[in-house]
């Protein structure tokens, strides 16, 4: 069993939603940072969506208004609602989380455990 574990990934087309969630089991009932990230095949993995440990959110631009980063401290678990799916939104997503309460989705290095990843494929 991992730390992480994502699921709600699958196949949907353009337009419409998914909801992801990750559960953890590192870090339970504390105040610290977690994200969501993705990778596109023969592309970097990038930073989607953050929440720090007071509940305070950040997005990658090419997300801004149609996904949504929450937590839900009682489960443990991570979210990530998308909603308004495009093709280029198709990747492996991972949730991630660090020690600290806040972390930037630009320092990757910040995040020191990682899930194995859900899939997220947007058809045309």
């Amino acid at each position: 069993q991992g730390q992480l574990v994502e699921s709600g990934g699958g196949s949907v087309q353009a337009g419409g939603s998914l909801r992801l969630s990750c559960a953890a089991s590192v870090y339970t009932g504390s105040t610290v940072c977690m994200g969501w990230f993705r990778q596109a095949p023969g592309k970097e993995r990038e930073g989607v969506a953050g929440i720090d440990g007071g509940g305070g959110t950040s997005y990658a631009d090419s997300v801004k208004g149609r996904f949504t980063i929450s937590k839900d401290m009682r489960k443990n678990t991570l979210y990530l609602q998308m909603n308004g799916l495009k093709p280029e939104d198709t990747a492996m997503y991972y949730c991630a989380t660090g020690p600290a309460y806040y972390c930037s989705l630009r320092r990757q290095i910040d995040y020191v455990y990682w899930g194995q990843g859900t899939q997220v494929t947007v058809s045309s």
